[in-house]
């Protein structure tokens, strides 16, 4: 078999031609699209799957809208989304605070499809879904569109400015942007496979952790205490390490993972399990991918049998559904004209172009072992719009989890609140370049700035204050 061949020059096809074209549909790729289309561009999206949501639509919960001290520090199209689902969907629960996470809000993946798809198509937005990327369409050093790979075969679409929302930087690093990828040693943190248990008694659950003894251990959870159980009729459980360690020596389980991590679900008896663990995995990498996906649901079956048979409140559970695919931690991160760092995150930095503050910690699942670093910085820091843009690829912008940071502040902005910040942010920039006529790089951040306040971002002052149009430096 001939190690390669040689695939015949052909012509393309331009199917589509727009002012920004944003790839990916996930958290940050829905921002993105609405913020670029609020005022009459021809904005597009492109999806490989047959929605958008991303990591939205697995099981998790969205957090990173709460900061450490309480306050919300999430507002604009994000807070304009999940109020939508809340209120038109009963798909989304309010901004509950979590002495783990700062803060959580679940969200019900089948609505976050519906409503997220309904906005972008109200917003004018183009979304074109089964549709891949293929590599970029290059101009010099700038990115003139992207060709796609679809049931209606090979095309190309062309766009003013392009936003790279894929989450694994495949549209940067394919035209050439420098790329980082896993720690020092390229070790990334381990995906999970979502499962779905139906028939829990999550009252019979909180409050058998509520009730514990302080000296029954079995029961603690990773630092929450057992008061929040008793105060939250929808939660997350992080912990019950003991009950998991008797569960194996027991019953000689096979569960790669030291904690059991439950998430309620918005439905009655509906809970969602974080528990798979497919170390190894490399997210942009089709057989990897393949490996991962056979693994996680090898593990299913493993845990399933820990939680019916040791966990109060699990004992008439059942298993209903998986995630449509694993959620990645980590893959790839741009070098952008900034670099965010683990210093950034824990000294909460405050940058003059900053585009969005985040507080949730660093929070690493460690690629080498079971365990999990979870360091808090105490407050607040911000995201600086350098970061969301790449070197060497002018036209080009980049949001999500992907953006120019070190693994381990990649461990801290990669949360879906944050992500969604970033992706309205990059929208709004790509709308200020093609109106201005300059490359993202060259826009007024002062004037990206002033656009995200007046559209209910929250950005703040060096005193930590929220900040307001009154605080902006002057116009030169």
């Amino acid at each position: 078999m001939p190690s390669t061949i040689q695939e015949p020059a052909r012509s393309i096809p331009v199917s589509a031609e727009y002012d920004v074209l944003v790839v990916g549909g996930g958290p940050s790729g829905i921002t993105a699209a609405l913020a670029a289309g609020e005022d009459g561009l021809r904005v597009g999206l492109i999806e490989s799957r047959s929605f958008v949501g991303g990591n939205m639509t697995i099981g998790l919960p969205v957090l990173g809208f709460l900061g450490q001290k309480g306050n919300q520090i999430i507002d604009g199209l994000p807070e304009k989304f999940i109020r939508r689902l809340r209120t038109e969907r009963d798909g989304a629960s309010e901004h509950r605070p979590c002495p783990l996470h700062m803060g959580i809000t679940l969200v019900e993946p089948e609505a976050v499809k519906t409503v997220a798809l309904e906005m972008l198509t109200e917003a004018g937005v183009d979304v074109l879904f089964y549709t891949f990327f293929a590599g970029p369409v290059m101009d010099g050093d700038r990115i003139a569109g992207i060709i796609t790979e679809s049931k209606s075969g090979r095309s190309a679409v062309l766009a003013k400015v392009v936003i790279d929302c894929t989450g694994d930087a495949d549209v940067a690093y394919r035209a050439g942007v420098p790329c980082g990828k896993g720690d020092e040693h390229g070790g990334m943190q381990p995906p999970t496979l979502m499962f779905c248990l139906g028939g829990v008694d999550t009252d019979r659950l909180r409050m058998t952790i509520a009730n514990a003894p302080k000296e029954a251990r079995t029961y603690l959870t990773d630092f929450i205490p057992a008061e929040y159980f008793g105060q939250n009729h929808q939660f997350i459980v992080v912990g019950l390490r003991e009950l998991m360690a008797k569960a194996k020596e027991e019953r000689g389980l096979s569960i790669p993972n030291e904690r059991t991590i439950i998430i309620t679900g918005l439905k009655k008896g509906e809970v969602w399990i974080n528990m798979t663990r497919v170390a190894g995995t490399d997210g942009t990498d089709a057989r990897s991918l393949t490996n991962g996906e056979i693994e996680g649901r090898a593990q299913i079956d493993d845990i399933v049998t820990y939680l019916v048979n040791y966990v109060a409140g699990f004992e008439n559970a059942y298993f209903t559904k998986t995630a449509p695919f694993l959620g990645i931690r980590e893959t790839r991160r741009i070098v952008g004209r900034y670099v965010m760092t683990q210093e950034d995150v824990l000294s909460c930095a405050h940058f003059d172009d900053a585009i969005a503050v985040a507080s949730y910690p660093i929070d690493i699942h460690r690629p080498g072992d079971e365990g999990c670093t979870l360091i808090w910085c105490g407050d607040c820091y911000d995201i600086p719009y350098r970061s969301l843009v790449p070197q060497k690829v002018s036209n080009l912008l980049v949001a999500g989890r992907s953006i120019s940071a070190t693994h381990e502040a990649m461990g801290a902005i990669r949360v879906m609140a944050t992500c969604m910040a970033m992706g309205e942010a990059a929208g709004r920039a790509a709308k200020i370049s093609v109106r201005g006529n300059r490359a993202p790089a060259d826009i007024d951040v002062g004037e990206l700035r002033r656009q995200q306040l007046e559209h209910g971002v929250y950005l703040r002052n060096r005193d930590g204050s929220r900040a307001g149009l009154q605080d902006l430096a002057p116009a030169a």
